[in-house]
């Protein structure tokens, strides 16, 4: 049974100090409390303030251990009086460089301390207290307030908004932007992470409700809500947190003089910006005196080891912190029992239930006997406390992997970055599009057209010779924004030449032959026989839980089906893709010790002598306290060692064997092999992968790769090859902190200075060869006694080698170099990257360089250095905040990265491909994949692919592929509804891709929320979606609605199996029994009815509703 967190509490509620500190806060003046360790902290703070709420102010050391202590009390108390007060200065106040996500929870604070109804408890840090703020009095005369049914004009709140400087935009993305639309007013004020949107009926405020900004939905609703604007430029800031706070606040330290010293050595640092940059603010700060006096009025709570002054009382609590086990669950499992026999009650903490259940199994596949109680929520760091006999332990700790908090400010973060996508995946006027069936064109925007009584919107598209094609808000689905390598313009077709079909022809023959090749494959490995391993052993369970990072659901699903394929008697033969850091090689790790525990050898193939070296630390590292052998071979290794390690192969002794192409030479011999592991696989030559296709006719193998397959390429080439994707990243890594500089030696010479300053390395990136040693000169100019290496790929190979691999050794503090570095090497110790010139990088490679620091648990950076941002064009200047703000590894930024599908798509099926995808765009390229594939599976495999067919035929499915519309009647959402361009054609877009009803329904809830009520005209938009899908199971292939009657155009071939099916006779029964208002017609092989007296979208679904 899984306890809640909140148990916790209840027990230390009962602990006599509990109580007494209580009644000391109320008498003396200074108390201090000692022998409190881990998170025993947070929970007697979390107690204190829940048994006698007053407002509370912790200050700690620093950031990190402010945040983890905010984590700890809202896992304790949930997030609703607990604020983080952070300083609203990105990296340090001395860089000018404002944080508006901080700058809102700061206002927060500001803005709930005003009303005083609520205590609340604060934690924050020196820096940011010594950062003034504005004072209660400014905040009251700049604060707008508004509740449920108050009578006030819209017209006057814009008014008031603009006066407290917010911009007005057609959709809000970041603190201080307003937008109205129609009867609706969205506002971002700086003193709630979301913003708000209000809803008027006529001068009345209907609702009030706060929406996320990136899908701009709804999330709760209010009653009355303040509206902030930004002091950050603000010239009032003449007070401090301390002149906001009531005057019975508890102010607690956790150490006074190193608090003091931070104050003091903030308020000396000079300032290293350039004060005439306008985005740059210099900040007013506290002077150490003032901090002092400022905390002098109130009651202390110290946490101090050592008190410079006497406290007035001093409470004493018996907690140690957890120890270090070192994932050794010898000692675990003895020092737990020591607990037990002491009559301690054992909890242990951690935030999912796998983790409970893999400790449960391990315990018993070990034989100990520990009954623990779970606990739903995890604290930082476990302690035990001998008065109440309790034991609190994290499973993080257990398992040493690390623990990461959020703030929250991440969402309101997520603003910009939701902006960019947007605008990456919308039509603007100007960008290349695909047409299915007349090619390449321009998108030349949204135009209106007469047609007899009614106005329609259609789209223009520009072709060669300036020819345009108007097309239908209906048939949107056939247009798609060409995707094809960044940076590179298509050509545009000539109408009417016959090119495009031309080019669609041959991409399809080209793919047919890869995709034949593919499926022979797959076929004839289904009929051999393969060894199959036996299932888990509690060795496999405890190798598992010893990861140091938490399983991604991915991650979980691939070693899943690896075992899965193992287990099976069939050879395997799967593809594993994910992208760089996200836990791969763990995959491995682990199918290689399910091998090794049945007694089989493991070959690992990878690419470079240096990748060798790497995944032989991996590999050994997590393996070195199990019963398994690891070793490799490249040209590192000298001829004696070589001769050492082929005998130990042949004998059987070395269970687990990763090389370079040197595992395929002649003189290699096996004891029994029985997995093969390929690393980054398109990186090998033909030869290569024809000796390995000898050695692995019934071995399974397994190959990773990193560039990532596209979701859609895998759809079409299932049945072809076994996939299995790794898209999430682990959740614990740190994020990569990433800020944007304009070329600067200083920040350079800081950077490089910090990092080496905690034994780390440092990336330089610097893309031109010809400057990278004058760069170099330079570096050891500015920043001395450091070690400089440089590499790039016109060097001799060996030397490049050689350099790479002494770097990996400490033996350099900085490599600069071009970006061969992106190039899937993993150094752990390099924390810190620097790339120049960044603004002529593409989003992919950007994140590809990113990725390669912040692979350990300490913080890393990745420095941009650009021109200032004014001088660079608009792509350029997105494409670097965009990466800004993408801080945390993950899948946010994949949307943009376009360009690594299409060298995805590469990779699978031969480089030509990259050449089609540049001719058709990517999106067209997969839909042409998909129908060469279909169209191989009905024509030359039907034996393979019969079962699904004959399924197929029995359900009478799709006779038509797509259903046109032609119409005469308004159907569009009106400018005055959605009033911007580019959102209406991404709105028209998103609703001709739908289907299903539940799409529909989704799509209007999510209209309403957004813009308020749907006009007539396009509520009947909407229902041209449903008629469609209606019409395609009756076999109708094109609906004109005009003058007042529709007319359904049936299937064209006359031999058609449609004829033969129930859906056409449902429809000539139809006709036979309404002879008044139908009417068959055939003129030539053209068959279609027309059905009279049908004057809108809701009556044409009606009827065909009736039919079936």
């Amino acid at each position: 049974m899984v306890s809640d967190i909140s148990q916790l509490l209840r027990i230390l509620e009962v602990h006599p100090n509990v109580a007494a500190a209580n009644k000391l806060l109320k008498e003396v003046k200074t108390l201090s409390v000692k022998g409190l360790h881990g998170s025993s902290r947070a929970l007697f703070s979390a107690t204190l303030y829940n048994k006698q709420p007053r407002t509370f102010l912790f200050i700690l050391n620093d950031l990190e251990t402010a945040g983890y202590f905010y984590h700890d009390v809202t896992q304790i108390l949930g997030t609703k009086d607990i604020l983080f007060f952070p300083s609203a200065y990105k990296r340090a106040a001395k860089y000018g460089q404002m944080d508006p996500a901080n700058e809102i929870l700061r206002t927060e604070v500001l803005s709930r301390l005003q009303n005083n109804d609520s205590s609340l408890f604060i934690v924050s840090y020196p820096d940011a207290l010594a950062e003034k703020t504005v004072s209660q009095a400014t905040l009251q005369q700049n604060t707008l307030r508004l509740s449920v049914g108050e009578q006030v004009d819209s017209g006057f709140v814009s008014e008031v908004l603009d006066s407290y400087g917010f911009t007005a935009v057609d959709y809000v993305y970041e603190p201080g932007q307003y937008a109205t639309r129609g009867s609706i007013l969205d506002v971002f004020s700086f003193s709630n992470e979301l913003p708000y949107r209000i809803d008027f009926f006529g001068d009345e405020v209907e609702t009030i409700r706060s929406f996320e900004v990136e899908s701009q939905l709804s999330v709760e609703k209010f009653v009355e809500i303040r509206i902030v604007p930004e002091f950050g430029k603000s010239k009032h800031k003449n007070a401090s947190l301390f002149d906001s706070v009531p005057r019975e606040t508890i102010i607690a330290i956790e150490d006074i003089r190193w608090i003091e010293s931070r104050v003091e050595s903030i308020c000396n640092d000079e300032l290293s910006i350039d004060i005439s940059n306008e985005e740059l603010v210099k900040a007013d700060l506290l002077t150490k005196e003032e901090f002092l006096s400022s905390i002098e009025p109130f009651t202390h709570l110290r946490f101090d080891t050592k008190l410079t002054d006497t406290p007035d009382a001093i409470l004493q609590f018996q907690t140690t912190p957890q120890p270090l086990f070192q994932k050794n669950f010898d000692l675990i499992s003895d020092s737990l029992n020591q607990f037990l026999q002491n009559n301690y009650t054992l909890y242990i903490l951690s935030d999912s239930e796998k983790q409970h259940q893999r400790l449960n199994t391990i315990f018993h596949d070990r034989g100990d006997d520990i009954p623990f109680t779970p606990v739903n929520k995890t604290l930082h760091e476990g302690f035990s406390d001998e008065s109440l006999k309790i034991c609190c332990f994290t499973d993080h700790q257990i398992f040493n992997r690390f623990h990461k908090y959020n703030l929250k400010s991440e969402k309101a973060r997520s603003g910009k970055i939701a902006l960019t996508l947007k605008e990456l995946n919308q039509l603007q006027q100007g960008d290349f599009v695909v047409h299915l069936d007349h090619g390449i064109g321009k998108f030349a925007g949204l135009v209106r057209l007469r047609i007899g009584e009614t106005v329609q919107e259609v789209i223009k598209l520009t072709y060669l010779n300036n020819d345009s094609v108007f097309v239908s808000i209906h048939s949107l689905h056939k247009i798609s924004k060409y995707k094809g390598k960044e940076g590179e313009s298509p050509q545009l077709n000539k109408l009417g030449s016959g090119a495009w079909e031309r080019t669609k022809e041959r991409t399809k023959t080209k793919i047919k032959d890869i995709a034949r090749d593919l499926i022979k494959l797959y076929a004839q490995r289904q009929n051999e026989k393969g060894f199959s391993y036996s299932k888990d052993t509690y060795l496999q369970t405890e190798l598992e839980a010893s990861f140091m990072y938490e399983d991604t659901p991915d991650q979980l699903k691939a070693t899943q089906e690896i075992k899965l394929d193992m287990e099976s008697d069939h050879p395997m033969d799967r593809l594993v893709c994910g992208d760089v850091g996200f836990g791969k090689t763990e995959v491995a790790v682990r199918a290689a010790f399910k091998a090794a525990t049945d007694g089989k050898q493991t070959a690992v193939l990878v690419p470079t002598t240096v990748l060798a070296t790497q995944h032989y630390k991996t590999f050994s590292g997590r393996l070195s306290d199990l019963p398994v052998k690891v070793d490799y071979l490249s040209r590192a290794r000298s001829a004696k060692e070589q001769k050492q390690i082929l005998s130990e192969l042949k004998e059987g002794k070395i269970d687990i064997i990763i090389g370079t192409h040197r595992l395929v030479g002649k003189d290699i011999q096996f004891n029994d092999l029985g997995l093969l592991i390929i690393d980054e696989e398109q990186k090998f030559g033909v030869s290569t992968k024809e000796k390995l296709k000898q050695l692995k006719s019934n071995i399974d193998t397994l190959t990773m790769t990193a560039t990532p397959i596209p979701r859609t390429l895998q759809f079409s080439l299932m049945g072809s090859r076994d996939f299995s994707t790794i898209n999430t990243p682990p959740p614990n890594r740190y994020p990569v902190q990433t800020e944007v500089h304009t070329f600067d030696v200083e920040v350079m010479k800081e950077a490089i200075n910090y990092e080496v300053s905690r034994n780390g390395q440092v990336f330089i990136v610097n893309n031109r060869i010809q400057n990278i040693y004058e760069m170099e000169a330079l570096l050891r100019r500015e920043v001395k006694d450091i070690r400089i290496a440089v590499a790039h790929g016109q060097m001799d190979p060996k030397k490049l080698e050689a350099i790479i691999a002494d770097f990996l050794n400490h033996e350099y503090d900085v490599l600069l170099a071009t970006t061969i570095i992106e190039s899937g090497i993993d150094m752990p110790n390099v924390n810190t990257i620097i790339v120049i010139n960044a603004q002529n990088f593409g989003l992919s490679d950007l994140h590809q360089l990113r990725g390669r620091v912040g692979r350990s648990n300490r913080k890393a950076f990745c420095y941009l250095m650009a021109p200032p941002l004014y001088t660079l064009s608009t792509d350029s200047r997105r494409r670097l905040q965009a990466i800004e703000n993408f801080s945390e590894l993950g899948s946010g930024i994949h949307i943009a990265m376009q360009d690594l599908d299409i060298r995805g798509a590469g990779n699978l099926l031969g480089a030509e491909q990259s050449g089609f995808i540049a001719d058709l765009g990517y999106e067209t390229y997969q839909k042409i994949l998909a129908e060469a594939v279909q169209e191989l599976r009905k024509e030359e495999f039907t034996e393979l692919y019969r079962e699904q067919q004959e399924l197929k035929a029995e359900r009478e499915e799709d006779f038509v592929d797509d259903v046109t519309v032609e119409s005469d009647l308004e159907l569009m959402f009106p400018v005055a509804y959605i009033p911007n361009d580019a959102e209406r054609v991404a709105m028209y877009r998103e609703l001709d891709n739908m289907e299903s009803e539940t799409q529909i329904m989704d799509f209007t809830q999510r209209l309403e929320d957004r813009f308020g009520k749907i006009p007539a005209q396009g509520k009947e938009l909407i229902r041209i979606v449903r008629l469609r899908r209606l019409a395609k199971s009756l076999g109708i292939e094109k609906i004109f609605l005009k003058t007042g009657r529709m007319t359904l155009f049936l299937i064209s071939d006359a031999e058609s199996p449609y004829y033969r099916s129930t859906a056409f006779d449902k429809l000539l029964n139809f006709i036979q029994t309404h002879p008044r208002d139908c009417q068959l017609r055939e003129a030539g092989k053209k068959r279609s009815v027309i059905i009279r007296n049908v004057k809108t979208v809701e009556a044409a679904i009606a009827l065909i509703q009736s039919i079936h």
